[in-house]
């Protein structure tokens, strides 16, 4: 893992302002414009890092998983060695533990691939059930992230609406929830139709029409459900979808009227 404040020459409590006059002044030192390369390693670690400090909740997760991993490095090469010990064992709280392991010390294809593993092979796995809820509403935001660049967005999808639903009851993330919502229906809106497995689409959507998104993103989860229930051939309930979606409209300008 590599370090970031030794990355930018940073203190571990410099502030904001510190970090981004720290990564401007590496940047013009290390920018491929600057030493002529095309393919500069230094650089992408210079912007890697100044993207994990920069953001509060990732630099908080930094914190707590490289210290904790340089605090571990300083021990008697004889201590226990937790990530070996994870590795060994086989029944699901070790397993989910060594995914969140894995992703947070750059392991991250190892992570989902265990992850897809798991889900595939225990129909009651579910990670939430082995951490507290900040550290699965943490790391398991991270995990979301891993899995939507590599086009798992059902999986991606699932992973957010636990977190939702655990905001809703328990309010956590504060000023990153916005984050969350936004995640969660840009995967809706751009990656689910036409991408996933219909009957999936439908599954997601279905469970979105829950999460007390506004009446406008209900709208859109219901005309989706709609098209895809007419490829399907299930021209009854593609129209229920399209008449509860205009009901849905109709009561919202209705609403919005008795407000003038």
């Amino acid at each position: 893992m590599i370090n970031c404040y030794e990355i930018l020459g940073v203190r571990q409590d410099a502030t904001a302002a510190e970090i981004k006059k720290a990564y401007r002044t590496k940047a013009k030192l290390l920018h491929p414009d600057a030493t002529k390369s095309s393919d500069s390693e230094d650089f992408r670690h210079l912007v890697r890092a100044y993207e994990i400090l920069s953001d509060q909740r990732q630099r908080s997760i930094f914190d707590d998983s490289f210290f904790a991993c340089a605090a571990h490095s300083k021990k008697s090469k004889y201590t226990f060695d937790y990530y070996v010990w994870l590795s060994a064992r086989t029944d699901q709280e070790s397993r989910a533990k060594l995914i969140f392991f894995d992703l947070m010390h750059g392991r991250e294809d190892e992570a989902v691939s265990e992850f897809k593993r798991m889900s595939m092979e225990h129909a009651d796995f579910n990670l939430k059930h082995w951490f507290t809820r900040e550290d699965f509403m943490d790391y398991g935001y991270i995990l979301a992230e891993e899995l939507a660049l590599r086009s798992e967005f059902y999986d991606a999808a699932l992973l957010l609406e636990q977190i939702i639903r655990m905001e809703y009851s328990y309010s956590y993330f504060r000023l990153f929830f916005p984050e969350v919502q936004e995640f969660m229906l840009s995967i809706l809106h751009r990656n689910i139709n036409g991408t996933v497995n219909d009957e999936l689409a439908l599954d997601v959507y279905e469970r979105a029409l829950d999460l007390g998104f506004p009446v406008k993103e209900d709208v859109f989860f219901l005309r989706q459900m709609s098209e895809i229930y007419m490829r399907l051939g299930d021209s009854m309930t593609a129209g229920i979808c399209l008449e509860e979606a205009e009901r849905l409209l109709s009561k919202r300008n209705r609403n919005l009227s008795g407000e003038l």
